[in-house]
């Protein structure tokens, strides 16, 4: 199963996030669900650092992506970011909904 932690302050904005696990929905090669949640994830780490301009701490492994935002000052900065990780989550829950046995989504409220 691919678990994915969404990390928020207590004022609700996410950030960071850790995906880990495999799904085990089909070979690997053939994992639809394993390649939509890689496909989500890496995208939006590529899009907060395209289109936002920030640089987050990130750890990818095999069965393993951990991210971490540093402190974003700028006001349209934290905006366009928190867009971007809000999409991400909604992209994810589409995907546990449809494969739910397979993907299993926590929000931890980090303080």
């Amino acid at each position: 199963m691919i678990e994915v932690n969404i990390y928020r302050q207590t004022d609700e904005r996410i950030i960071g996030f850790r995906v880990s696990g495999h799904a085990h929905y089909d070979d690997p090669g053939k994992d639809i669900v394993c390649a939509a949640v890689s496909a989500v994830t890496v995208g939006a780490v590529n899009a907060v650092e395209s289109l936002a301009g920030v640089v987050s701490e990130t750890v990818m492994e095999p069965g393993l992506l951990h991210v971490q935002l540093p402190s974003i000052a700028a006001a349209g900065t934290a905006e366009k970011t928190q867009t971007i990780l809000e999409t991400m989550e909604q992209m994810l829950l589409s995907i546990a909904d449809s494969y739910g046995e397979f993907v299993q989504i926590v929000n931890a409220v980090i303080e």
